[in-house]
C-alpha cells in the first residue's frame, strides 16, 4: 500500500495513469486555491466570501493530506537513507518547504502580514508540478547548466550598477541633495536605468549627469542582452539534445542519440533502462566525465546517456 501511494503521488510519472490523474487533480486544487485567494480581494464579491473561505479550507486540507503522505513515503523517495533521514531530507527540500509554507497560514493568525504573504507560496505548487514535465524541466535544466555564465553576467550588472550609482551621486548630490540623498538613491536610479525600467521618480538635471545617464542607458541595453543570449543559446542546445526516453522503444534510431535523464529515470540502473525500453547504452556523460556503463550503474539526474 505504501509503495502504491508513493507511485501515485509522484509528479510526472507518465507511465502511471492513476498518477497522471492525481497530477491533474492536484493542478485543479492548486488553481482553485489561488483563484479564491485572488477573488477574496474584491469587495464586490463580499457575498461569496464564505464560499471562497470554504474552498480555501478544503483545498488546504487536501494539501495537508498530500504533505503527510509525502512525509510517510519519503523513505521510498530516498531509498539510500533511513526513514528518519529520508523524512528530514524531504522536509528541507524545495518541495517540502513549499508544502509547509502553503499550509502554515491555516494554523496561525491570518491577520499578520507575514502569514498573509505566505499564502503566495501556494503559487510555487504550480512550479513544482510543472518542473516534473518536459516543458518546465527544460527551463530548469538550462538555468542549471548555464548557472556559471549567468552568475558572471549578473556580477557584471552589479558592478556597473554600483559604479554608475556612485558616479551619479557624486555629480547630482550637490544639485539635488534631497533626491540623491545617499548612494542608495543612486543605486535605485541605476537599477531603473540599467534594467531599462525608467520609473522617472529620480533623474539627473545637470548636463554631465544627463550625458552619463545616456551612456549608462546604452550600457544597460547591452549588458542585459548578455544573460538573455546565454539563456537563449542554452534553450537551443537543450532542445536539440533532449529526447523523451519513453518513446525510444518505438523509434527507429539510426544515428547516435543523446538522451537526457530526468527525474523519472534518475535512480534506475543501466540494466533496468535497457530492459524496459529495449535500447543499448554505450556511454554515460556525467558532469565533465565520460563513463563506460556497467549493468549495475545507477543513473543520476541530469546524466546524458548515449545510445544508437
Amino acid at each position: 500500500m505504501k509503495e502504491k501511494i508513493f507511485n501515485i503521488i509522484q509528479i510526472g510519472d507518465k507511465s502511471n495513469r492513476i498518477s497522471r490523474a492525481f497530477d491533474f487533480f492536484i493542478t485543479i486544487v492548486i488553481v482553485s486555491n489561488i483563484l479564491v485567494t485572488f477573488l477574496e480581494t474584491f469587495s464586490q464579491l463580499a457575498a461569496l466570501h464564505p464560499l471562497f473561505r470554504t474552498v480555501e479550507y478544503v483545498t488546504i486540507s487536501i494539501f495537508c493530506v498530500e504533505y503527510v503522505l509525502r512525509i510517510w513515503t519519503a523513505d521510498l523517495l530516498y531509498p539510500g537513507k533511513s526513514s528518519s533521514r529520508a523524512r528530514l531530507r524531504f522536509l528541507v527540500s524545495f518541495d517540502g518547504i513549499v508544502d509547509l509554507l502553503t499550509i502554515i497560514p491555516l494554523f496561525f493568525l491570518s491577520g499578520f502580514v507575514l502569514f498573509r504573504m505566505l499564502r503566495v507560496a501556494r503559487i510555487f505548487h504550480l512550479f513544482r508540478l510543472n518542473a516534473k514535465y518536459d516543458s518546465f524541466n527544460v527551463i530548469t535544466t538550462v538555468l542549471y547548466v548555464k548557472k556559471n555564465q549567468i552568475i558572471s553576467s549578473l556580477f557584471i550588472v552589479l558592478i556597473l550598477m554600483l559604479a554608475s550609482s556612485l558616479c551619479m551621486y557624486s555629480v547630482e548630490h550637490p544639485v539635488q541633495p534631497e533626491v540623491f540623498r545617499n548612494a542608495f538613491s543612486g543605486i535605485w536610479w541605476s537599477m531603473s536605468t540599467l534594467l531599462t525600467v525608467g520609473y522617472g521618480d529620480i533623474y539627473p538635471v545637470t548636463t554631465l549627469g544627463q550625458v552619463m545617464a545616456i551612456c549608462i542607458a546604452f550600457l544597460g541595453v547591452l549588458v542585459i542582452a548578455i544573460p538573455t543570449g546565454i539563456i537563449s543559446a542554452g534553450f537551443v542546445e537543450q532542445y536539440q539534445r533532449k529526447s523523451d526516453i519513453s518513446n525510444i522503444k518505438d523509434t527507429d534510431i539510426k544515428e547516435i542519440a543523446e538522451i537526457f535523464v530526468d527525474r523519472k529515470y534518475a535512480g534506475q540502473t543501466i540494466r533496468d533502462i535497457e530492459e524496459a525500453h529495449g535500447i543499448k547504452i554505450f556511454l554515460v556523460l556525467r558532469d565533465s566525465l565520460s563513463i563506460l556503463p556497467q549493468p549495475d550503474m545507477v543513473l543520476k539526474l541530469k546524466d546524458i546517456i548515449i545510445i544508437r
